[in-house]
């Protein structure tokens, strides 16, 4: 059974399950459900605790001795184990359906790692376990969901904030919940139990939002021009190489143009034929709707030239080409202004 990381304390607090599945690649939300999970088996008395990494060369006899052993100390047994790819193997899903059909009361199981597809979700080893169990995946959270999370993270803590604060907070801190729950964490301490103000926030807090090229993609796509430039500015503060972000762009200029091409037959798009997951397709919908093949052309030809002194080193100041790329694929009319900085 699948559980949203913000409801998951409501379902722990009334039992444990015989396991837990948790998978992404928020740290905050991973680390959270964790704790709460590790608490609730310290106070059910799960006192001895074994902790396993399936790494390369990782013998699964482990595993099963682990489930078997009796402890002189306790008889319940919590067993956390790590999956750093995300993948058993052949040998490790075998030994895990063979764990879940002899689970028993007093053996807890948390199996966690880094983001997976649907395949591994397909899984039989994964189904069986998430069957007798709860699997959360924890992904960054944006928009209405962040400010929700920011709401709790808040109330927990006793502190009153505006709407106005918390769009600040998630300004500050988004693409990166540790960092926002470790600043909320100091307003707490600079301003126990009390109303905060936005010029508070504003001299307590450090700007720490974190973003990465492929969120770049998709606001770009969805034709936020503020946001866009706001993430360029921070990739470019964090010294991601300008040469990652054009590569992205041209691969995202390829999959339109497609798009666009299928768009003038008038027959539906099929999506899973371009392997475009649904979480992503309103933004390929936003873009393609916007964006005339003439455009499209327009901003092949600016990438090419872009593309190439990029790699003469000949641009002084690469990010201001690439936030123009950026406004191109937004439906800015760039053609009489000069990209290229020499």
């Amino acid at each position: 059974m699948q559980i949203y990381p913000n409801q998951f304390h409501q379902d722990i607090s009334k039992s444990l399950r015989p396991c837990y599945l948790v998978f992404g690649d928020e740290p905050q939300q991973k680390f959270d459900v964790i704790e709460q999970i590790r608490a609730k088996a310290k106070s059910s008395g799960f006192e001895e605790r074994t902790v396993l990494v399936a790494e390369s060369g990782f013998s699964w006899n482990q595993l099963i001795e682990a489930t078997q052993s009796m402890s002189l100390f306790s008889n319940l047994q919590f067993i956390e184990l790590e999956l750093p790819t995300g993948k058993p193997g052949t040998e490790g899903s075998k030994i895990l359906q063979e764990v879940a059909a002899q689970i028993n009361p007093d053996i807890l199981l948390l199996i966690h790692g880094p983001k997976i597809g649907k395949d591994v979700q397909r899984g039989k080893w994964y189904k069986v376990l998430d069957e007798i169990g709860v699997a959360v995946h924890c992904y960054p959270l944006e928009g209405k969901q962040l400010s929700s999370w920011i709401n709790q993270q808040l109330h927990a803590h006793q502190l009153n904030v505006s709407a106005a604060g918390n769009r600040m907070i998630a300004d500050f801190c988004e693409g990166n919940m540790l960092a926002a729950k470790q600043e909320i964490d100091k307003l707490a301490l600079l301003y126990p139990q009390q109303t905060i103000s936005e010029t508070q926030i504003e001299q307590a807090m450090v700007d720490q939002s974190r973003f990465n090229v492929f969120q770049l993609v998709d606001v770009m796509l969805n034709g936020d021009q503020t946001r866009c430039v706001k993430i360029l500015y921070r990739l470019e503060s964090e010294g991601l190489e300008p040469n990652i972000v054009i590569w992205a762009l041209i691969r995202e200029w390829e999959q339109l143009w497609k798009l666009k091409l299928a768009q003038q037959t008038n027959a539906p798009i099929q999506w899973q034929k371009f392997g475009i997951w649904r979480n992503r397709q309103g933004f390929y919908q936003s873009a393609i709707n916007r964006l005339s093949l003439q455009q499209l052309e327009d901003i092949q030809s600016a990438l090419t030239r872009a593309d190439h002194a990029f790699k003469q080193n000949v641009i002084a100041r690469p990010y201001i080409e690439l936030c123009h790329l950026c406004m191109m694929f937004m439906g800015i009319d760039l053609r009489a202004v000069p990209l290229l900085e020499a």
